[in-house]
């Protein structure tokens, strides 16, 4: 009589539990990196801010010295691009183009705060301001033109993710008068 002998065959595959844990492992990585992906996304468009606010800095400067103001506030930032707006007293034959391209609003598609005579410092300076991703006047992730920067140059350093929206670095500060 012959005895039949069981043969172990190795089974292939992956059981349900190791599938599982490979999902799990792998949604783990993709959050950690989209977490990373959106906070360099927040610090790009501050960074872009503060671009564009040296670029109206620059255009506000140019508007000065050929006038010898500051836009006044009915003109605002338009007048660097717009003579239509320019007070009907000035002299528009030395109006030029002080931007070339037009920025009524920031990153985030809040319009530029601006003000002829500081609030926020020396008053022989103009106000210059964006409320942030969060679009909210005088919070923490404000970028202004009178805290924290030097006159000519915005910091362009580091950026913290303080608080919503990871807004925050080197401009921030609330505290505009009346805005």
């Amino acid at each position: 009589m012959r005895t039949q002998r069981r043969v172990s065959v190795p089974r292939g595959g992956f059981t349900i539990i190791e599938v599982m844990i490979a999902i799990a492992i792998i949604l783990l990585l993709a959050g950690i990196v989209g977490l990373t992906l959106f906070k360099q996304q927040d610090e790009a468009k501050i960074n872009i801010t503060k671009i564009q606010m040296r670029s109206i800095e620059s255009g506000l400067k140019e508007f000065r010295r050929i006038y010898g103001r500051w836009p006044m506030d009915e003109e605002g930032l338009a007048v660097l691009w717009d003579k239509e707006v320019l007070d009907p007293d000035a002299d528009e034959a030395k109006w030029k183009k002080f931007l070339e391209k037009k920025v009524p609003t920031d990153v985030w598609g809040g319009e530029w705060g601006y003000r002829q005579v500081s609030e926020n410092g020396d008053e022989d300076e103009f106000d210059l301001w964006s409320n942030g991703p969060d679009g909210e006047e005088g919070t923490d992730d404000d970028l202004t033109s009178w805290e924290g920067q030097s006159e000519d140059e915005f910091d362009l350093g580091p950026m913290d993710s303080g608080g919503p929206g990871g807004g925050g670095g080197g401009g921030g500060g609330g505290g505009r008068a009346g805005g």
